[in-house]
C-alpha cells in the first residue's frame, strides 16, 4: 500500500513527553519559521510544571497523550527509554498508518518501535543536548515504511535545531558515544582550559570565557574551513612556538588516546544498555 505524504506546510506536530529535548525541537521549529506554534502540541499531565515551558512560546497543551496523537500526523516520542515501551503499547490503539512517528529515546531500537506501534513508518533520531542552543548535532534512521519524504521532513524540522545526518542504525551506539555523550567531554575539556588558565594566572571568569570561546571559534573553523583538523593544528603551530610546546604535553599525556578511549567506552555501554 502506498504510504500517503505528510504535506510539509500543513501538518500537524505532537510531542509524547513535554521534557527538555521536546521543548528544544518545538522552540526551534518556532524560532525558525518551519512551524507556527498553532501546529504544535503536547501534553504535561505526567509534569504538569512543563506546560507553562511550551506555552510560553504558543504551543498547546492538551489533557493528555490520546489527545496529543489524535491532533498530530508527525508524532514524536520524547520520553525516557525504559518507559517507551509502555508509553507507545498504551497509545497504538490511537496510532495510525498515515502518521509518521519519531523516537528520540536513547538506546531504544527501530525494530522494537515498530513491534510497539504495529506499523513501521518511523525513524529514529538521536540528538543531543545543544538542541537546545540551536546547535545540535543529530543522527536519524528510517524504518521499514518511512520514506524519504518522510526524512527529508524529519531533516528539515531537526536541522531547526542544528544539523542532521542519515545513518545506518547499526552506528548508533557509537553516535552515542560520540556525539551524545560528546558535550560532556567538551565541557570537561573547557574547565580543565579554565583551570589551566587560572593556574596560569588569569581571572577565573576571563580564563572561563576564553576558553568558552576558544572551543567555539576552533569548532567553527574545523566545520566551516574544509581544512582537516590536523591542518589547522599545524598552521597555529609554529617552530619552537608556545603551541607547539603545549601540544607536546598533551601528545606525552595521551590526550588523543584518552578522547578515543572515552568515545569507545561510551559506545561500549550503550551496547550494553540497549535491549538486544
Amino acid at each position: 500500500m502506498e504510504v500517503a505524504p505528510i504535506p510539509a506546510d500543513t501538518y500537524k506536530l505532537g510531542f509524547i513527553g513535554a521534557g527538555k529535548m521536546a521543548e528544544s525541537i518545538a522552540r526551534g521549529a518556532v524560532q525558525s519559521g518551519i512551524l507556527p506554534p498553532s501546529r504544535i502540541c503536547t501534553a504535561a499531565h505526567s509534569n504538569p510544571a512543563r506546560g507553562p515551558a511550551f506555552e510560553s512560546f504558543g504551543v498547546t497543551v492538551l489533557p493528555d497523550n490520546r489527545a496529543v496523537v489524535k491532533d498530530s500526523d508527525v508524532v514524536i516520542f520524547s520520553v525516557k527509554p525504559q518507559v517507551a515501551k509502555d508509553v507507545i503499547l498504551q497509545l497504538k490503539p490511537q496510532l495510525s498508518k498515515k502518521q509518521l512517528l519519531v523516537s528520540v529515546a536513547a538506546g531504544v531500537k527501530l525494530k522494537d518501535l515498530q513491534e510497539w506501534a504495529g506499523h513501521e513508518r518511523f525513524i529514529r533520531v538521536m540528538p543531543n543536548t545543544p538542541a537546545a542552543v540551536g546547535e545540535a548535532a543529530s543522527a536519524m534512521s528510517l524504518g521499514g515504511a518511512a520514506t524519504e519524504q518522510d526524512g527529508q521532513l524529519i531533516a528539515t524540522l531537526f536541522g531547526s535545531i542544528g544539523k542532521i545526518w542519515k545513518a545506518d542504525e547499526k552506528c548508533f551506539d557509537a553516535i552515542t558515544g560520540l556525539s551524545g555523550s560528546g558535550p560532556a567531554y567538551i565541557f570537561l575539556a573547557i574547565e580543565a582550559l579554565a583551570d589551566g588558565g587560572v593556574a596560569a594566572g588569569l581571572p577565573r571568569e576571563l580564563a572561563l570565557s576564553l576558553a568558552s570561546q576558544t572551543v567555539l571559534g576552533a569548532a567553527a573553523m574545523a566545520s566551516k574551513s574544509g581544512k582537516h583538523p590536523g591542518q589547522l593544528k599545524d598552521d597555529v603551530a609554529s617552530p619552537g612556538g608556545t603551541t607547539i610546546a603545549g601540544i607536546h604535553e598533551l601528545e606525552k599525556s595521551g590526550f588523543r588516546g584518552i578522547l578515543m578511549n572515552a568515545v569507545v567506552a561510551a559506545t561500549k555501554r550503550s551496547k550494553e544498555l540497549s535491549p538486544s
